[in-house]
């Protein structure tokens, strides 16, 4: 069955047409399919332009990939923070046009890697840096804005949501069905899109608060992070396919570049949610 989401569906594994399924990955040999629990790995690279791990993906290679892709952003924004200086009225316009730097070319960086067919893990720790300047400069001008404590609640919240979202997956055996993944992703594609669209009109006044402060702004950040809590169920849904197709090492980057995406996503809706609510008390 083939993922509709964009950041798997340039991977066979990740769509249950790994090497399981007798097809080759590229760039690899896909050996006989084994015998579930057998620890038959993956031939060598027939690639000659880089060395590549034979190891398969493992839950394991994915935590530590997202590790390093989640640390990466953490360290980059709080230089951010720091480098930026005390909060000032004149400071805030320059964290803005960083947040704002950051979210597009994280966006441009985003839609490389997910349309990407061989994952790359310099251009997944350059999108992880870049949203780092820009969950750094959104998060002091949000403190700025709406005062103090706004960071660690949305810190703390992001962590319950992931945690819980993992916990229900697990032990309530959520299946993820074609038909869920179908409007979960036309849900997403549509919220981006009235997302820019607002984005775009707000140069020539015209915005109607999708992205703004006000009452459709707090909707649309509680829809952004209910779709959030969905694509989490379609992130851990596709890991386990990949790891049961028997995908190479390599190809945990591409998980952890997925993960890192939602947890930024839920992140940014979370710190909206609770700067709406506190400009509002």
């Amino acid at each position: 069955m083939r993922s509709s989401n964009p950041v798997f569906a340039r991977s066979e594994g990740f769509n249950g047409r790994g090497s399981s399924s007798g097809m080759s990955y590229p760039g690899y040999d896909a050996p006989p399919a084994p015998a579930y629990g057998q620890g038959a790995g993956y031939d060598a690279p027939q690639q000659t332009q880089a060395p590549v791990s034979t190891g398969p993906m493992t839950i394991d290679s994915v935590v530590q990939k997202t590790g390093i892709t989640l640390g990466t952003t953490i360290v980059i924004a709080a230089a951010t923070w720091i480098l930026t200086g005390p909060i000032t009225a004149e400071s805030i316009p320059t964290l803005y046009a960083l947040s704002m730097f950051g979210a597009l070319v994280g966006f441009g960086l985003a839609m490389v890697n997910s349309f990407k067919k061989v994952v790359s893990p310099g251009l997944v720790l350059a999108y992880a840096a870049v949203e780092g300047v820009f969950v750094g400069a959104f998060s002091k001008a949000m403190e700025a804005n709406f005062g103090g404590g706004l960071v660690m609640g949305a810190v703390v919240g992001t962590f319950a949501a992931v945690a819980g979202t993992l916990a229900a997956y697990k032990f309530f055996n959520i299946q993820v069905s074609d038909k869920f993944r179908k409007w979960t992703v036309a849900a997403l594609f549509g919220f981006v899109a009235v997302s820019l669209f607002d984005f775009v009109l707000s140069f020539f006044g015209a915005s109607f608060g999708f992205n703004g402060f006000g009452t459709i702004g707090f909707i649309a950040s509680l829809i952004g992070l209910g779709l959030g809590v969905l694509m989490l169920i379609l992130d851990f849904d596709f890991v386990e396919r990949g790891i049961a197709a028997r995908l190479p090492e390599r190809e945990s980057w591409r998980a952890a570049f997925g993960l890192t995406v939602t947890i930024i996503w839920i992140y940014i809706e979370m710190l909206r949610i609770l700067a709406i609510l506190r400009g509002n008390d």
